[in-house]
């Protein structure tokens, strides 16, 4: 399954960026949490800002293996860049699907630089594997809103030409970086199925971003809530019709866990060549550890599963591109590689030995870095469920 000449032309630029431009300040970013703005200036050089976005646009548009591919090679210089540009790939993503002509023209352009930042705000405190429990709301109003219940809006409001936000969003990526979020409410709180896209300017008024999550890994990345207080959104900033929102955001996210198991890929070869390296340079008793069968024993596994994992990643991404209903393949490739970049991350910690628990080294970033694969864009447990329902129902 290997990729095609221009597949793996693509990927060798994007693995030499990530050598030179990211690779270096990782650990500092990391330390610091501080996203690297001159290496997303240096993405949107390299186009890869517009990544999923039309070439009638300005983007690059590629195809589903190289979407894997860049950020298998991003992740291996740094998880938190490549999880910035995948969230703002989410945002272009749903403007190209489901955008109108006009939306696209006034937004695409622009994001396929690299400015503005892209977010996508689906997830909320209580509903996050269930988006449908949402509560964000979205009213239509044509003039002064004239209750805070959106369901006692008169009729002649529900058909104006605004829409009103109230509610929160949480584990917001690009959160304050970002110049518009894919944001999703209830246009009727009490129907689930009521969920809606909108495009919401972050200067918006009546958007408030939240503090900066303080977290176990991701540390370079932005990650904050989002508030809307009576925010107006002009009723053309409506992505789909009405109720159509939910559909959009499982379609969007099921490409979405292709790109987060390319990722964890990318963290898990990371932490193997660390490893590896280590293994070689590392002295006792008079020879190199990597002379040991235990050290052999345990790198053996590691490249195992790291292939492993590559090959389902890939797999799905091939049949995604062939038009496949892949929403399987999807959550086998991320259940597996991101428990797979967890399990080398710890191993390679091990073979590290007591320097592998300092930050001399960087594989307990890896380690730090790995977990949140688990967890976003669908936890394991959660892919366990769409793998066993697809199979079984």
């Amino acid at each position: 399954m290997e990729p095609t000449a221009e597949q793996a032309a693509i990927r060798d630029v994007v693995r030499e960026f990530a050598a030179e431009e990211i690779r270096p300040s990782a650990q500092e970013a990391d330390r610091e949490g501080e996203f690297p703005e001159d290496v997303w200036d240096g993405l949107g050089d390299l186009d890869l800002a517009g990544l999923t976005t039309p070439e009638e646009y300005g983007g690059y548009d590629a195809d589903r293996v190289t979407y894997a591919l860049v950020n298998e090679e991003l992740a291996h210089g740094s998880l938190a860049v490549a999880t910035a540009l995948s969230v703002h790939c989410l945002a272009t993503s749903c403007i190209a699907e489901f955008g109108s002509d006009e939306q696209r023209e006034r937004w695409l352009p622009e994001m396929a630089t690299g400015r503005p930042v892209g977010a996508f705000a689906l997830s909320e405190t209580h509903a996050g594997s269930n988006p449908a429990g949402m509560s964000t709301e979205a009213c239509r109003d044509s003039a002064e809103k004239t209750s805070a219940d959106p369901r006692e809006a008169t009729d002649a409001s529900r058909d104006g030409d605004e829409y009103i936000l109230n509610g929160d969003k949480q584990w917001i990526t690009n959160g304050t970086r970002a110049g518009v979020a894919i944001v999703f409410a209830k246009t009727d709180r009490d129907d689930p199925n009521s969920v809606t896209q909108f495009l919401v300017p972050m200067d918006a008024d009546g958007v408030e971003v939240g503090k900066k999550e303080d977290k176990l890994g991701l540390r370079a990345s932005d990650t904050v809530s989002l508030t809307f207080d009576d925010a107006r959104i002009p009723a053309e900033n409506r992505l789909t019709e009405e109720g159509r929102g939910l559909a959009a955001a499982l379609s969007i996210l099921t490409g979405g866990r292709i790109g987060i198991a390319a990722q964890a890929v990318g963290v898990a070869q990371a932490a193997l060549d660390a490893a590896v390296e280590y293994a070689g340079d590392r002295e006792q008793f008079d020879r190199p550890i990597a002379d040991f069968q235990a050290i052999r024993h345990k790198v053996a596994d590691m490249h195992t599963r790291t292939g492993a994992a590559r090959l389902l990643t890939r797999d799905a991404a091939r049949r995604e591109e062939a038009g496949e209903d892949v929403r399987i393949e999807a959550s086998m490739a991320k259940y597996f590689a991101s428990e797979t970049a967890v399990d080398v991350a710890n191993e390679a910690i091990q073979i590290h030995g007591g320097y592998g628990y300092t930050t001399d080294f960087p594989v307990e970033r890896f380690y730090r870095d790995a977990k949140i694969t688990t967890i976003y864009e669908g936890t394991t447990q959660i892919q366990k469920d769409v793998i066993g329902r697809g199979l079984l129902e």
